[in-house]
């Protein structure tokens, strides 16, 4: 319904009729909650069949292998998108869902759904807050340019009577298009990043004339070369220009006046308070010409006091624009468009600055900066009532509260935050400009009063008022002005803390929103606001949809620069993240850290340990230490105590390159030719790099830097490709020879290994006695002289007479166990052999020596003695 409709059904509605209460809201539906349940059953029951569908993936294809199914779906798909089609373009979204291309025709479907959500769920929003009577949009209140006001019937907009009657209602003022008035400026905003320049060219009522540089309003002006001036050399040209005269633009043009301002009695004194007139007999005058601002001036200058306030817009404007000033005198009230007086508002200065006058404002703090930045007037003999309201400890400081406490007058605070910009004004508008200051000189009367009541007849409390007010006037507009470390501010009061990716996000988006800001003359929260900047710093999405998604609802030059917002964040995402930042981002997410057991993660490794747990080595301790070898063959042995050394001081030395080398000297056994045939066959893989005796190099090579001789150096020669042969065969003739050798020595071995039984034959011949060790006739066959085997018989012989006594360990030779020793007597302990006696050897088998206890001649530990079956 419109909403002409709707005020036609509430006017039938009103009237009582007996028909409205037997009329239907839909056909087939009584009231709004039959249809309400009608249509949540109707939500559920397609809810339910939707979640009855195949699902997507492989049981989805293959019911769309069936054509019955592929029709059906086909036509049910069509008729879904015709009933979305006319949902839409009854909402005046865009409908064409049918009518699209087959390639992307998914993709802008889904857009057009997308869109037309939105716009409906606003829509909802927007009606569930009016028929709750509240107003959630915040959007200034403003007329609809010339056209006239329509009338719009709602909880939200309906002032009830105390008397329980009639409501009253309201007129709900849109202004959606407004020109903006920056266009019609004769002097253009200096939105630069340069400090305030004052306005002021005459300074009435001086006391101390105003200095040279404000005086030449030609200097003053701006130079029509400046205007194709780059942003960037603005700083320079200003510095350039203004450095003979920088004290005597920072300081203020009525410094010396306020500082010497004396307070005359009459002021500090009770008078009687001078009651208001009514509203509807005052006049009232809308100033928009400069012979009317002229006279108003003249009036002014022949009064004792008068009452001003300011209304100022800033969502539009970068720096803020002042669009309307009211002034109020005991007879009359004006309202000065200042918009259009803007360059002419100086005049006031005359009245303004006047010692002898009263200027009474209330909360003045701003309107001090706006007065001077916008058109250079400042004031003189100023009276806050704010000010007056903090010193009588009043319950609240708002004018509401003071128009209430002493005219009980109710102000209706509605048009606050409307956007005063709009012209022609609405009725509504002009008359709350004007209470704001039609009452504020009977408060001033009201509240001096009571000063000096409150303060038992003395003039302190009072003059203390006075004091506050003057230090307002002393006030200097300040230019915001953007510097590297400005966005550090707005992080410190949003209470935020930031990782170095995203603080890097926020200094650029700051920079950028101050940047656009400037150029189009657009407040920063119109650009991007804080919170927005904020969401967008934290979440850094990686594509441009995600920025957009951030700001709820999208700014417009956000929309419009979002690539290049985008571009920012990408660069503020490879930003590096400190190692205490990263450890908390994996705090937060799936991995936590796990402490390691060992407090080194290697030998060298002390970034995770402390100080305590690491060795310390001063400068006076002495530690032996051992020349580093490079290459060497002889190396340099240390006798060090570990136990009187803090540290292990190692000595470096590089064995890569060599070779170990085996004695060969002593004889080997079966197993160690064995061992070390297969650790020939581990070549070393920098055998080629290596010198050798008999090398064959070409010397054409040595000179040639494709050569691998000439890469690593003049030392190192590569082998030729045939010696490299001809040891290759040596090798392999060498292991056909050591094969042959073990196999000649396992038969010969096998041959004389006698059997149990022959053994057994032999112990019996003894006649009763302890079975007597039999000795191994392998020594026949051993390469070794007879003399030695001679010798091995007569002992055996000696050892079987003698009778059997215990082993004493404690005269055992516990170097038997180490490798590569050979003791001279034979200690080994062998239930089978007793220990012979004082001046005798032991007896020695000259069979196969064990791996075990190489220094043992026992015949019983090798498996080539063991009897064959």
């Amino acid at each position: 319904m419109d909403k002409d409709s709707s005020t036609s059904v509430n006017q039938d509605a009103n009237s009582g009729n007996n028909d409205d209460d037997t009329s239907e809201l839909c056909p087939g539906f009584k009231d709004v909650d039959a249809f309400v349940k009608y249509g949540l059953g109707t939500v559920v029951s397609a809810t339910k069949a939707s979640a009855g569908l195949p699902q997507a993936g492989d049981e989805y294809d293959f019911y769309r292998s069936f054509t019955g199914f592929q029709d059906f779906c086909e036509s049910q798909g069509d008729n879904l998108l015709r009933c979305m089609s006319q949902i839409m373009k009854h909402h005046g979204c865009r409908s064409h869902m049918m009518n699209q291309n087959t390639l992307t025709g998914q993709e802008d479907r889904f857009d057009l759904m997308v869109d037309s959500n939105d716009a409906i769920l606003e829509r909802v929003g927007i009606l569930l807050d009016e028929a709750d009577g509240v107003n959630r949009t915040q959007g200034p209140v403003m007329p609809a340019g010339f056209q006239p006001p329509k009338i719009v019937v709602s909880s939200w907009n309906r002032k009830g009577s105390g008397s329980g009657g009639r409501s009253e209602m309201f007129r709900l003022l849109h202004a959606k298009n407004v020109a903006r008035p920056q266009l019609k400026f004769k002097e253009k905003v200096d939105n630069s990043n340069t400090p305030f320049i004052p306005k002021i060219f005459i300074k009435p009522n001086a006391v101390k004339p105003l200095p040279s540089y404000f005086t030449n309003k030609q200097m003053h002006k701006e130079k029509p070369e400046d205007l194709d001036v780059p942003a960037a050399l603005a700083d320079f040209i200003h510095q350039q220009r203004t450095q003979e005269n920088v004290v005597d633009m920072c300081a203020h043009p009525y410094q010396y006046e306020l500082d010497h301002l004396m307070i005359p009695e009459s002021l500090l004194s009770k008078s009687e308070p001078q009651l208001y007139k009514p509203v509807a007999e005052t006049k009232c005058s809308f100033i928009t010409t400069l012979e009317e601002l002229a006279a108003l001036n003249e009036k002014l200058c022949q009064l004792s006091e008068f009452a001003v306030d300011l209304e100022h817009h800033s969502y539009r404007s970068f720096l803020g624009i002042t669009c309307l000033m009211q002034i109020s005198t005991r007879e009359e009230d004006f309202i000065i468009d200042t918009l259009e007086l803007r360059s002419e508002m100086y005049i006031l200065n005359e009245a303004f600055t006047d010692p002898a006058i009263v200027k009474v404002f209330h909360g003045a703090d701003s309107d001090i900066e706006w007065l001077q930045r916008d058109f250079g007037l400042y004031v003189v003999r100023l009276f806050d009532t704010h000010q007056a309201s903090r010193a009588l400890n009043l319950a609240r400081h708002s004018l509401d509260h003071l128009l209430t406490h002493f005219c009980n007058v109710a102000s209706d605070k509605r048009y606050q935050l409307a956007d005063w910009r709009i012209r022609p004004l609405p009725e509504e508008m002009v008359q709350y400009a004007r209470a704001d200051t039609h009452y504020l000189l009977y408060i001033y009367d009201c509240v001096r009063a009571q000063l000096l009541d409150f303060n038992h007849g003395q003039p302190g409390l009072l003059k203390s008022v006075w004091d506050r007010s003057r230090d307002i006037s002393l006030k200097k507009y300040m230019k915001p002005i953007f510097t590297e470390e400005s966005y550090l501010e707005l992080q410190r009061k949003q209470k935020k803390s930031f990782n170095t990716q995203q603080l890097a996000a926020f200094r650029l988006l700051f920079a950028w929103r101050d940047k656009l800001a400037r150029q189009e003359d657009e407040s920063t929260g119109y650009v991007l606001p804080t919170h927005m900047m904020i969401k967008i710093s934290e979440e850094l999405p990686k594509e441009p949809q995600g920025i957009i998604a951030c700001c709820n609802p999208v700014p417009p030059l956000v929309r419009q620069q979002v690539n290049e917002l985008h571009l920012l964040v990408q660069q503020a995402r490879e930003m590096p993240l400190l190692k205490a930042e990263i450890a908390a981002q994996k705090k937060k997410g799936l991995t936590p850290i796990g402490k390691n057991q060992n407090t080194l993660f290697g030998p060298h490794d002390t970034s995770r340990v402390s100080e305590g747990d690491l060795h310390h080595f001063s400068s006076d301790a002495e530690l032996p230490e051992g020349r580093g070898l490079l290459f060497s063959d002889d190396e340099q042995k240390m006798e060090i105590d570990v136990s009187e050394t803090s540290g292990l001081m190692a000595a470096a030395q590089i064995t890569l390159f060599e070779e170990t080398e085996t004695p060969k000297s002593q004889s080997l056994s079966v197993a160690q030719r064995k061992a070390r045939r297969i650790e020939e066959t581990f070549e070393n893989p920098f055998r080629m790099y290596l010198p050798s005796e008999d090398i064959h190099v070409n010397q054409n090579a040595k000179f040639d830097p494709s050569s691998k001789i000439f890469e690593i150096s003049k030392k190192w020669k590569l082998l030729s490709v045939e010696q490299q042969q001809q040891e290759l065969e040596a090798k392999r003739k060498a292991k056909q020879e050591a094969k042959e050798q073990a196999k000649k020595a396992t038969v010969l071995n096998a041959n004389n290994v006698a059997t149990v039984r022959q053994q057994a034959a032999e112990s019996t011949k003894g006649g009763g006695t302890k079975r007597e060790r039999v000795s191994s006739e392998v020594g026949e066959s051993s390469p070794k002289p007879k003399k030695k085997q001679l010798k091995c018989a007569e002992k055996t012989e000696t050892a079987s007479q003698d009778t059997f006594k215990p082993f004493d360990y404690s005269q055992s030779d516990l170097k038997v166990f180490a490798a590569g020793t050979r003791p001279k007597n034979n200690t080994q302990f062998d239930p089978n052999q007793q220990k012979p006696p004082k001046g005798q050897k032991s007896s020695c088998g000259p069979g196969g020596r064990s791996m075990s206890y190489l220094a043992g001649k026992s015949e019983r530990g090798f498996r080539h003695n063991w009897p064959k079956r």
